[in-house]
């Protein structure tokens, strides 16, 4: 399967995924801080769009489109051409200029220098958990290859 069509089947994949994730958190801190309401949106957000169900529609856009960036970006650690490093930080960058801006839009961090570096510290702390998940496939992909290797010998 050439690597478009990948792109493509993943991204159509991670966009319910993103969403269902977006609803789960909606869901999550609302049942935290809602005092038995739920909230969709942050007011902000409704604020700014004019109504609540404007600003659900934009949301649930987005965390699709977050959700398919996600997805679609996974494509990278397949590029068997490129070093670790290279994937890591085209992976990253990716991934910092989809989901700061769509963070930052939607108001789900404060508006401010503490929301913003706060997200980031969240941010860098999953991904550094997909990173190592990827490393450790990779690990494992190269210690089969070794294996078959030395069968071969």
């Amino acid at each position: 399967m050439n690597m478009k069509k990948k792109i493509l089947l993943r991204s159509l994949t991670g966009a319910p995924i993103g969403l269902t994730i977006s609803t789960f958190i909606t869901i999550v801190f609302s049942a935290l801080l809602g005092n038995g309401e739920y909230f969709p949106v942050p007011h902000e957000l409704a604020a700014a769009c004019g109504s609540e169900i404007n600003a659900v529609i934009l949301q649930t856009v987005f965390s699709m489109l977050y959700g398919a960036v996600w997805a679609g970006g996974s494509v990278i650690w397949e590029i068997e051409n490129w070093s670790l490093l290279r994937m890591t930080l085209t992976h990253l960058v990716l991934l910092s200029a989809v989901t700061f801006p769509i963070a930052w839009f939607l108001q789900w961090i404060p508006h401010q220098v503490r929301g913003a570096c706060l997200f980031f510290g969240i941010f860098f702390v999953i991904y550094a958990g997909v990173w190592i998940s990827r490393y450790l496939a990779i690990r494992k992909q190269v210690e089969e290859i070794n294996r078959g290797l030395k069968e071969l010998e």
